[in-house]
């Protein structure tokens, strides 16, 4: 919505077509932006994101922003149709592959940004032996492994783009009262999370961050940093472990089945 309010033309990806549809319909009348546009795509499906990033680059020739928002909290260990666990799969590798697949379109469009969504959340360790939960599942710890990923593969990423007029950065985007806190909570919880919403921030709220770094001359030209309401913050330490980032640049490049990953030039 910000961004269509802005005069953008605007690509949304949904799962659904439905509430997609839906979506779209509502950004277009309350910005008065008719340049919103829908893709569909299941995002823990990498032959998914493989065409997504196809029809993509079939419609448009450019792309000026690339924001990775896909995420979600799963209760129960379950893995996604290519065989990695689901936390994994959408949290991080989502994000990793359709980002690499879009590389060429981004740098065909100078200058881009990528901002990639994370959270506070993000682990302070990483197992690299566990990546994927097979020992002991806690939903919380998968989710935040994988948002420590999504902020070592910033980092690498960065590297990779030096000097090419693309910035990535990531972010938090904040505690945010969507649908997706009520997932996976069973019902006799819910009344619980009603009240828990009540304290955290709306989603136009949870968006600013990202508009911010989509959108603001502040940050043209600014790179691999971790922004907090709009402003720069730390993120953990061992995301600052260059060995680390690019560990799981390659982990991440096998289970994506990325033949050919951007690598440090």
């Amino acid at each position: 919505m910000g961004l269509a309010r802005m005069g953008a033309t605007v690509v949304m990806v949904c799962r659904d077509r439905t509430r997609g549809e839906e979506a779209q319909q509502e950004i277009k009348h309350h910005s008065g932006n008719e340049a919103v546009d829908l893709l569909l795509a299941d995002l823990s499906s990498q032959q998914t994101i493989r065409l997504l990033a196809q029809e993509f680059q079939q419609r448009y020739a450019q792309l000026h922003v690339l924001v990775n928002n896909v995420g979600s909290i799963v209760p129960h260990r379950h893995v996604s149709v290519d065989g990695i666990e689901m936390t994994f799969a959408l949290n991080h590798l989502a994000s990793f592959l359709l980002t690499n697949l879009l590389l060429d379109t981004l740098k065909a469009s100078t200058p881009a940004r990528i901002v990639n969504v994370a959270s506070n959340a993000q682990a302070r360790s990483l197992n690299l032996d566990d990546l994927q939960s097979e020992k002991k599942y806690r939903p919380m710890q998968a989710y935040s492994q994988a948002k420590l990923a999504t902020v070592l593969f910033t980092y690498a990423l960065v590297q990779r783009l030096a000097g090419i007029g693309v910035t990535a950065n990531c972010l938090h985007p904040g505690a945010v009262a969507t649908n997706n806190i009520d997932r996976g909570v069973p019902p006799a919880a819910r009344p619980l999370t009603g009240i828990i919403k009540r304290f955290l921030i709306t989603p136009e709220q949870g968006a600013q961050t990202s508009l911010y770094l989509a959108t603001s001359p502040e940050v043209e030209g600014v790179t691999g940093k971790y922004f907090v309401q709009c402003k720069e913050k730390l993120s953990v330490p061992i995301s600052y472990d260059m060995s680390l980032q690019e560990q799981v640049w390659e982990v991440s490049a096998e289970l994506s089945g990325l033949s050919v990953a951007v690598r440090v030039e």
